[in-house]
């Protein structure tokens, strides 16, 4: 359990620290390519964690999961308020803060 919160606070870490919904100091390329390494360097980890079963690795990918599945669910959410904002006859609606301050 505890290696599945580190890979959480790891993923989640990396993800916050890049930039969830905009690059942080980085150009739009730069923070597309990271990422991709991510998702690269976590679909390695799958592979080699099914292949050899390490429990340690195993736990760890659980967490990493986690947190890239709740940095992904802050990015929508931040779409979502965002196309709240707009009308439909694309107007735009008063501004609110988006949800998670972000």
């Amino acid at each position: 359990m505890i290696f599945a919160l580190i890979g959480f606070l790891i993923m989640f870490g990396v993800l916050v620290g890049i930039g969830i919904n905009q690059p942080r100091g980085t150009s739009m390329k730069t923070w597309c390519y990271g990422y991709l390494a991510i998702a690269l360097v976590f679909d390695g980890l799958v592979v080699v964690g099914l292949i050899y079963q390490y429990e340690v690795l195993v736990q760890l990918l659980l967490g990493l999961s986690a947190g890239a599945a709740t940095g992904l669910a802050i990015h929508v959410a931040h779409h979502i308020s965002e196309e709240n904002e707009h009308g439909h006859d694309g107007e735009t609606k008063e501004k609110k803060p988006s949800m998670f301050g972000f």
